[in-house]
């Protein structure tokens, strides 16, 4: 089954890598902050996710410190953000425990934002994406950088039905702020 194929409303999967982060000495990896990088690309990212009609019903955000200030800097970019979910799940998960998580998500919701890490997000959009539009296959085969953000399409009844193979990857953006 292929995302123009499958039976079911559409359904999209957008998956935000975190913002650059720092390293600060003597923090653990779980509390590490956004850096100034981070804190200039974040904020395009939201814009991005808004120009490019991608605002989710739902945000599912690791618990980890960049991933949810990624998350709050992007939403501020929004007139009404949507409800979002911080799972402890999502931390250092790889793509099984991804998927279980987005399996549980409630059928009303038709866009989803996942807010994680790498490399199991970078692994996870290979693995949904049956097919690519243009290169965004190969663009993500070749990096996933931070504040990177792929877009998955695919049919389906339920998010249980997510399955490898069964979206089409209809694009990646890459979020970068200017340097003041």
């Amino acid at each position: 089954m292929t995302a123009h194929t499958g039976a079911g409303p559409l359904r999209r999967l957008v998956v935000l890598r975190h913002a650059k982060s720092a390293w600060p000495e003597g923090v653990d990896d779980h509390e590490r902050p956004l850096g100034p990088r981070g804190h200039r690309d974040a904020p395009v990212a939201g814009r991005m996710l808004a120009e490019n009609d991608c605002l989710p019903d739902l945000a599912l955000c690791s618990t980890a410190v960049r991933a949810r200030e990624t998350w709050e800097l992007a939403a501020a970019q929004w007139g009404t953000p949507p409800p979002v979910r911080h799972d402890p799940r999502l931390y250092a998960a790889d793509v099984s425990e991804l998927l279980a998580v987005v399996h549980e998500v409630p059928a009303g919701v038709r866009t989803l934002l996942l807010v994680g890490h790498n490399p199991g997000l970078e692994e996870l959009v290979l693995e949904l994406a049956g097919d690519g539009l243009d290169d965004a296959l190969d663009e993500v085969r070749t990096k996933f950088p931070t504040s990177a953000i792929a877009v998955l399409a695919w049919h389906g009844t339920t998010w249980q039905a997510l399955a490898p193979g069964t979206a089409l990857l209809t694009g990646v953006l890459v979020a970068r702020g200017k340097k003041r």
